[in-house]
């Protein structure tokens, strides 16, 4: 953790040490991390988001896709900082997680649906509206290689082809539900820090370019700014 901090850097190092490069993207030896950072779940800006990383079926290489909402926080407060993922389901399942409860759960009547439809159905089959659900529609289930996957019903992991992935192993979706909470250890300080970062980033050109851009468009709004710094593919 000191070496690699967490989130993607973690996950980056799992990949490294566990999966050879020359790994076939969708065959049951690629793994797929979900990853969560030291401070989700907290109040430090923004703390939401959570890492999903694999080898790419878009690239054969190095994938990674963010996605916010109240999953990886959900993940954190159940106990988790990762789920590593590998092998191949002989028919579709999803990952139900209540705290110390771990199972796999048959998906064969969710196989087709789409994600609002698969996360209603697993919240019913749960008893329970306030699951988190992370999940892939048929995109993911046909391998389309740039598949996402969606939770909370809006938020996508989007970028390369991590839905397919699931797909690949058969997983239609993960379902978290959490009962614990997170303490910092110098709580004061913690705090303090926290509404320093949060008045940074609430101020200044790129807070400005932000309430302009990207709350209108989406991601979309950030062309130019990834265009300018290199973090287009193209």
């Amino acid at each position: 953790v000191h070496k690699y901090l967490g989130g993607s850097g973690i996950g980056a190092r799992i990949l490294w040490d566990e999966v050879k490069p020359e790994t076939d993207p969708l065959s049951p030896q690629n793994k797929i991390i979900i990853a969560t950072g030291p401070v989700i779940g907290t109040l430090f800006p923004p703390s939401g988001r959570y890492a999903v990383i694999s080898l790419s079926p878009l690239t054969d290489h190095w994938g990674e896709a963010h996605a916010g909402g109240a999953f990886g926080p959900e993940l954190k407060y159940a106990g988790y900082d990762y789920i590593i993922i590998e092998g191949k389901a002989e028919k579709p399942v999803y990952l139900n997680i209540e705290d110390n409860l771990i199972e796999l759960r048959d998906a064969s009547h969710l196989w087709g649906k789409n994600t609002i439809e698969t996360t209603d159905l697993i919240c019913e089959e749960l008893g329970d509206i306030d699951v988190k659900v992370a999940c892939i529609g048929p995109a993911g289930e046909n391998l389309v290689k740039y598949a996402c996957i969606i939770n909370d019903y809006y938020r996508a992991a989007g970028r390369t082809g991590m839905g397919t992935v699931f797909g690949s192993k058969k997983l239609k979706a993960i379902a978290v539900r959490g009962s614990g909470g997170l303490k910092p250890a110098l709580p004061e300080e913690f705090m303090k820090f926290s509404q320093e970062c949060f008045e940074r980033h609430s101020s200044g050109e790129w807070a400005d370019y932000i309430k302009k851009t990207s709350r209108t468009y989406g991601t979309t709004g950030l062309m130019d700014a990834m265009n300018a710094i290199g973090r287009l593919p193209t």
